[in-house]
């Protein structure tokens, strides 16, 4: 198997496509009951159609669609039968290929999409234009972002697709363009969804056991420029190996100097050089979160909102103005010289390499589930940086492993306990190794539900600590 993060030889061409409405079937399962399923089988029975879903477990969400006339399954085990007279099958993110549904269905020629490309499937003549936004890291920066761009030029749209009210109840709503955040598994399950421009914002080993390998989840990725217009991290070399295969007008971005054709930086500013000349956006200090990450979230950004003619005065503006997402490299507080940082949204290394990159002593908040991903390049790149590292979670011990193989020296706190009631003690272990000068910094490199509901809890436990700890000085 492929895993070297480049492309392989034999991927297929990606974009532009051909992309006919596709018809919708009559008796259509719907396999997950949580916020997309339901959308989705609710938008199917308004619309008339025999409607079955599947879930393990039941719930309100189940018990209301019933009432509406769904045929409901709860079951720990998939039965086969349930396939049985059925037109197409709608899979909620959860369901990777290899799940017995996805198999069955395959095998029985019937075709399975995603949310996304049901929302697609909807669109009415004159619906919302969609500039799609994926990657490992930076999604939701980059998309939210995005979506204040397009409002700041005076067109109606909003922050949909991973984030937000589902996009088949907005796929025919009063907008005139939508930021679409698409995860690997939703592009996965699409084959039609076309967006105007479709940006890749970089790639790294990650949902692999999903996918079940890297060139599967390039691939899947790389369907986001199937509309014909690829917006490209030139920085990335995975993302400019998977460019190679496609057919789709590349507009790239970099953090150098920009050619012509692309957009970058310079003399301190972000630049537009797609025209005759370059054109200055907004200084590198307007971009916050800070970061060099965040500067190619919104260089990228800037790329799609120019794809449907936003003016660059509306692109400084709405980025000048730009609020962070929670949890993403937030500074929450500060007390005797030292910052606190909330980063939980970095479930990766990838991910946590970006805010580590951003800051010059650090006290480290890591662990989690690894989800297998291999964490010994980041800590060999950043130790140097820490001051110390406090480890929770489940995969504390293999970062533990690293920093001592890596950092001999550096004070590790390794800290037992399952829930969030250990942040307190997290909070105490890293207010004792900090200085002045230092970050301590919650970037955990790994996903949070072997103690958390979300990553989001875990951050706001994080800050509740914290805050608790340094009292009134609290940012």
């Amino acid at each position: 198997m492929h895993t070297d993060g480049q492309a392989s030889a034999k991927r297929p061409k990606h974009g532009p496509q051909a992309s006919p409405q596709a018809p919708i079937g009559e008796r259509v399962l719907v396999a997950g009951a949580r916020v997309a399923g339901t959308a989705c089988a609710e938008v199917l029975l308004d619309l008339g159609k025999t409607v079955t879903v599947y879930d393990k477990s039941d719930s309100e969400r189940l018990q209301g669609l019933a009432a509406r006339g769904a045929a409901c399954v709860v079951a720990d085990d998939f039965d086969p039968a349930l396939l049985d007279g059925v037109d197409q099958v709608v899979l909620s993110p959860g369901f990777p290929p290899h799940h017995p549904i996805a198999v069955a269905a395959r095998e029985a020629g019937i075709e399975a999409y995603s949310e996304p490309e049901l929302a697609w499937r909807l669109r009415e003549p004159g619906a919302a234009r969609w500039l799609a936004v994926t990657g490992t890291n930076g999604k939701t920066t980059t998309t939210t972002m995005l979506a204040a761009i397009l409002e700041a030029a005076g067109l109606r749209s909003a922050a949909l697709g991973n984030i937000g009210v589902p996009l088949v109840h907005a796929a025919n709503g009063p907008y005139d363009v939508i930021a679409v955040e698409l995860s690997s598994y939703q592009l996965h399950w699409s084959s039609r969804l076309a967006p105007t421009a479709g940006a890749v914002l970089n790639l790294a080993h990650d949902h692999l056991d999903w996918h079940g390998g890297y060139d599967a989840y390039a691939e899947a990725k790389a369907a986001v420029w199937r509309g014909g217009k690829a917006v490209v991290n030139l920085d990335d070399p995975a993302v400019v190996a998977l460019a190679k295969y496609t057919d789709a007008a590349i507009i790239g971005f970099t953090l150098d100097r920009p050619e012509p054709g692309q957009f970058g930086v310079a003399l301190g500013h972000l630049v537009d050089h797609t025209g005759e000349r370059p054109v200055q956006i907004c200084a590198v200090d307007d971009v916050r979160p800070a970061g060099a990450h965040n500067v190619a979230n919104a260089l990228a950004a800037a790329a799609l909102a120019r794809q449907v003619g936003v003016a660059h005065e509306r692109i400084a503006e709405a980025i000048r103005s730009y609020v962070p997402e929670p949890h993403r490299n937030v500074a929450f507080a500060e007390a005797g010289g030292v910052t606190w940082v909330d980063d939980s949204k970095a479930t990766n290394p990838h991910a946590a390499a970006a805010a580590l990159a951003a800051y010059d002593s650090i006290v480290w908040v890591a662990g989690g589930q690894l989800k297998g991903v291999d964490v010994d390049d980041l800590v060999s790149r950043f130790a140097p940086k820490m001051r110390a590292a406090v480890l929770i979670g489940q995969d504390r011990a293999e970062i533990a492993d690293a920093l001592a193989r890596h950092a001999p020296d550096l004070p590790v706190a390794v800290l037992d306990g399952g829930d969030h009631e250990v942040m307190s003690d997290v909070a105490a272990r890293a207010a004792g190794f900090a200085q002045p000068g230092d970050t301590v910094l919650l970037s955990p490199a790994a996903a949070s539900y072997d103690m958390f509901d979300s990553y989001a809890q875990r951050g706001n436990a994080f800050a509740a600590a914290a805050r608790a700890l340094i009292g009134g000085e609290a940012g």
